[in-house]
């Protein structure tokens, strides 16, 4: 399965833009950090890996809406 690279734009709309796909971890994770490095990164994306069969599936796990995990305390 391939990594996919993507940014993720939150306003006004989520929008996931697929900006390349990459064999193996090493290689996706160099270049997204390179990505967020950059100084011209449009204000309020978010550079993101994702490990999928496919471009549907990675889209579609960026997609959801995971919970916040629980804090020590929290249940107080």
């Amino acid at each position: 399965m391939p990594y996919y690279l993507y940014r993720i734009t939150e306003r006004p709309i989520r929008q996931l833009a697929k900006l390349a796909q990459y064999p193996s971890f090493k290689e996706a994770s160099a270049e997204a950090k390179r990505l967020r490095g950059e100084a011209d990164q449009p204000a309020g994306s978010v550079v993101k890996v994702i490990f999928a069969d496919n471009e549907l599936q990675a889209e579609d796990q960026l997609s959801q809406v995971r919970e916040a995990p629980l804090l020590v305390g929290d249940d107080l």
